[in-house]
């Protein structure tokens, strides 16, 4: 079964969770995200999803910066609050104009470049 970020097996997640309780030391994100990129696969998708992750981090940092809810947003937008959500949590793929909209709406200018 996998977990979190489309690379975490059990048999980690009870390393992990071994490790914890037998050196009794927190485990921050950091620590779990550094020891998980050592995994070729997880490191591989990890790197792949890096341009969703940016676009819902600032989606969500411009959507919060003009104190609206996912609903308000959608609601100015002319759509479900469902698509808001699925894009923030990395689950849709936007098209330009829908980002051209989001946007507009959050006065805010958007780019879009291949490096």
């Amino acid at each position: 079964m996998k977990s979190g970020r489309k690379g975490l097996d059990n048999k980690h997640l009870n390393d992990i969770i071994y490790d914890i309780i037998m050196k009794n030391k927190l485990y921050t994100f950091e620590d779990h995200l550094k020891e998980s990129l050592k995994d070729s696969e997880f490191k591989k998708v990890w790197e792949e999803s890096e341009p969703e992750y940016l676009l819902a981090k600032e989606l969500i940092q411009k959507r919060l910066e003009k104190k609206m809810s996912q609903r308000d947003l959608a609601k100015k937008l002319k759509t479900s609050q469902a698509v808001i959500s699925r894009i923030e949590t990395m689950n849709a793929n936007p098209s330009l104009s829908l980002l051209k909209r989001i946007a507009s709406v959050l006065d805010a200018d958007l780019q879009v470049m291949f490096k």
